[in-house]
């Protein structure tokens, strides 16, 4: 919990370095303007769908139909969980942005200046990354329309959509962090045996999506705080195989790496 808290802690600081914080801010501000023109466009026609969809379940629609007071209930129930359902989806499409350019972009920058002593092998790709985002993505999408029922039950649809989010972080962000220092074999290690773990950072991570203001700004935290609780969880991983890691400062001590055992 101590390694979480302190990733928490590097990814707020790197969150306002100047030459990242607007490359992690538009991905979350681009999301939101574009989902939300959506809402207004189709409010109307979603809620009413939904309604009718709802209105035809057998042990739902003679309750409705028998009831006025029932009908209006559930028209309120619907319209709360298509507005809560806005924050994964702006989530998700911020969080796919931030995976496959922002990040990437800025995680050289980040391991130079906090992790100069951690050797690069490489083991990913943007490609990969790429790749790895679709397929995030599509698998939270399928998970979250199979929620839905649900989320006419208060609380269950907030409770479904940290939890979605959470590993959608571990998941989209997990291949990011690792893939410009970890190899290929450390990368499947270090994701696999750590998993709880990142499901703590993403879950964790998940909540600022409900915070206003600071939502903007979440799937990059989210991606910040993985690439500080993975890196260093690489760098302690390699220190306790004995693996050779890069001097921080190989200029002015005069050695460009030291064997560790």
């Amino acid at each position: 919990m101590k390694d979480i808290v302190l990733a928490f802690g590097r990814a707020g600081r790197s969150l306002l370095r100047r030459d990242i914080f607007w490359h992690l801010v538009w991905p979350g501000v681009l999301a939101t303007v574009l989902w939300s023109v959506l809402a207004v466009l189709l409010w109307t026609p979603v809620t009413e769908g939904v309604f009718g969809w709802v209105s035809g379940w057998a042990f739902v629609g003679s309750w409705l139909s028998a009831s006025e007071a029932a009908a209006a209930v559930m028209l309120v129930l619907i319209k709360f969980a298509v507005a809560l359902l806005l924050v994964p989806l702006i989530y998700v499409t911020a969080a796919l942005l931030v995976a496959t350019i922002s990040l990437p972009l800025m995680l050289e920058r980040i391991g130079r200046s906090d992790y100069a002593d951690i050797e690069q092998r490489r083991g990913g790709s943007n490609l990969g990354s790429a790749w790895n985002s679709i397929v995030a993505g599509v698998l939270f999408l399928v998970a979250l329309i199979v929620s839905l029922p649900f989320w006419l039950i208060p609380g269950v649809g907030l409770l479904a959509s940290v939890v979605l989010t959470g590993w959608l972080n571990q998941r989209a962000f997990g291949y990011d962090a690792l893939m410009l220092h970890a190899d290929r074999d450390e990368m499947l290690r270090l994701r696999t045996d750590w998993r709880p773990q990142m499901l703590l950072v993403g879950g964790g991570s998940a909540l600022l999506a409900y915070v206003p203001v600071i939502n903007l700004v979440a799937p990059a935290f989210a991606g910040l705080a993985f690439v500080h609780y993975m890196l260093e969880t690489l760098r302690k991983h390699r220190l306790q195989h004995g693996v050779t890691v890069l001097d921080a400062e190989p200029v002015a001590r005069g050695s460009g790496s030291r064997e560790l055992s």
